[in-house]
């Protein structure tokens, strides 16, 4: 896939006690971008739901924090696929301030069955879709 941004800005109740961006939001910020990502490929997760009975679902993520975003920078959130398998959809994602890398982290989704919530194979369609413009 090629690369997709997302624009972030910091706000306060994005800080710690510090002014710093508190560590987990960037798991949020992370978040936000896949979901986005989805709808500009026309997946959204209420289609997954609704037509192919299936989630996605985070398993693992990797983080590494390279330097802090602070109050109101403005920020972008860039999410690539690394990996698609049967049932698992692994993300690369970084947030960047200009052409500062501040945050990088691997985060690998599964796919689940809406009814079990148990792993299930990602939807023929649903593939497709998501894998059309892999490099």
């Amino acid at each position: 896939m090629s690369n997709f941004e997302w624009p972030v800005r910091v706000y306060y109740e994005d800080t710690d006690a510090g002014g710093v961006v508190f560590y987990a939001n960037y798991l949020a910020f992370f978040e936000r971008a896949r979901t986005e990502w989805l709808r500009s490929i026309e997946l959204d997760a209420t289609e997954l739901r609704s037509a192919h009975s299936v989630l996605f679902v985070v398993r693992h993520v990797e983080v590494d924090y390279l330097a802090p975003a602070m109050l109101d920078d403005a920020l972008r959130i860039v999410t690539r696929i690394a990996e698609v398998g049967g049932s698992k959809v692994v993300f690369e994602q970084s947030a960047w301030r200009g052409e500062h890398c501040l945050v990088h982290g691997k985060v690998v989704t599964v796919c689940v069955s809406t009814e079990t919530f148990t792993a299930t194979r990602l939807p023929e369609a649903v593939r497709t879709t998501i894998t059309r413009d892999i490099a």
